[in-house]
């Protein structure tokens, strides 16, 4: 299926890595004209020169998206590279401190909410202008499936990545009638960088020999961490591919949605 995706220009925050930069390259196999971000500047650069490379297009922009300046600059640098944003990703975020209900602390809520919820604000705000003057755009922020399954852990994570699952629908009617689409994009348990690590250190812990295939790893640990019906974690690329159909042309009745990849964990309808 062609997504009608060539020259579409596409920001994705906090891609330097994980799934950021899954939806970043994902993109860019889609044709889209991606424009990384990340903090840090080498890391960042690196994925775009990948995607260069790999015969795609990429930017980058380097900033903090809890800094007010840093989001201005940022923000007018990717407008300026070829024409006004017409994707915007917010996947910049993060769990930060693991604290529960015994440790919680205000300021780690305020931290968590700046972190996830403002930074996607500061973005949406800025881009959001120029995509109601095209009448075209396309927004997906990402969430966790930690907002609707909260575990007693981490509340203040939960209780942002739902602060923006909320956002989204609001967003998502304002705009409803201005050619663009609001959607979130909820990853349950996801095969990354930290996960990797987490499994092959659980199954070493559960006796499994160090060079154990990772279906032997995943049979083994899974149900430790997760019950996940599908008896799997999701890939990189499976949000990826998600991300891709949601922000282009052929998704274009789509709007207000949340889409769970999450192997069947939420019980709801």
């Amino acid at each position: 299926m062609d997504l009608k995706l060539n020259g579409k220009i596409a920001l994705v925050t906090g891609s330097s890595k994980g799934i950021g930069e899954a939806v970043a390259r994902g993109l860019a196999r889609e044709g889209a004209i991606v424009i990384v971000h990340g903090r840090n500047k080498a890391a960042t650069e690196q994925v775009a020169h990948d995607i260069t490379t790999g015969g795609g297009r990429a930017y980058t922009v380097v900033g903090d998206l809890t800094d007010e300046a840093d989001v201005q600059r940022l923000v007018q640098e990717a407008q300026a590279f070829v024409k006004p944003v017409e994707i915007l990703v917010n996947n910049a975020g993060g769990s930060g401190e693991t604290e529960d209900w015994a440790t919680t602390r205000p300021e780690t809520w305020a931290s968590g909410y700046d972190r996830n919820v403002l930074a996607a604000v500061r973005v949406t705000a800025r881009i959001l202008p120029s995509m109601r003057a095209a009448q075209w755009g396309r927004i997906v922020n990402i969430s966790s499936l930690a907002a609707m399954m909260p575990p007693s852990i981490r509340p203040d994570y939960a209780a942002a990545k739902a602060a923006m699952i909320a956002m989204t629908a609001s967003l998502a009617k304002a705009v409803a009638k201005e050619g663009v689409t609001a959607n979130t994009v909820t990853p349950g348990t996801i095969h990354s960088e930290s996960l990797d690590n987490a499994f092959r250190k659980a199954a070493l812990d559960n006796g499994l020999a160090v060079d154990a295939s990772w279906s032997e790893i995943e049979k083994t640990v899974l149900p430790l961490f997760a019950q996940v019906p599908m008896g799997r974690v999701g890939t990189l690329e499976e949000i990826a591919d998600a991300v891709s159909f949601l922000v282009s042309p052929r998704a274009s009745y789509i709007t207000g949605a949340n889409l769970r990849l999450d192997g069947g964990m939420w019980p709801g309808l």
